[in-house]
This record gives structure tokens, sequence and C-alpha cells, in this order.
């Protein structure tokens, strides 16, 4: 992905991540992009109670990962940046 691909994903992928921050913040956790990688990885992290959460990585890959991927199909998988945090 060149830079200004990579800038217009990550709009749309911070639109797909205030889709579902209401679903996080009712259990106390959030979630913030801190990058999208050239190569297609989608670098999140995890905040509040999503950090001590043991479904946090359930979460990550079948709610997070899927809305990421339907907005921007070129996101090949998402990563937490912070996940060794997670129980």
């Amino acid at each position: 992905m060149t830079r200004p691909e990579i800038a217009a994903a990550e709009i749309r992928i911070r639109e797909a991540l205030d889709e579902l921050r209401p679903f996080l913040e009712t259990d106390g956790g959030d979630i913030t992009l801190d990058e999208l990688t050239p190569d297609g990885i989608a670098r999140v992290r995890l905040h509040g109670a999503c950090c001590g959460c043991a479904m946090s990585s359930m979460t990550l890959k079948a709610g997070v990962e899927e809305s990421i991927k339907r907005v921007v199909p070129a996101v090949k998988r998402v990563e937490a940046v912070n996940m060794e945090a997670v129980a």
C-alpha cells in the first residue's frame, strides 16, 4: 500500500472502530488504531478493561478484525500492540 492509500484506509479503520467503541465502552474498554503498515497489518491498542479481559483475543479476531476487513479489504490481519498486557 502506498502512503496515500494507507492514510485513506486509516480514516476508514478509525470510523469502523468508532462504530465498535460503544460496545467496548459498555464493558469499560476501548480501542485505538496505532498504525496501518504498508503490508496491510492494522496495529491497534486495547485500553481499559480490554487489557485484562480473557476474551480480548476473541473480540479482536471475531469482532474488530472482521469489521476492519469489511471496510478495508487490503488489511491482512489486526494485531494488538499491547496484547501481552492481556491476561
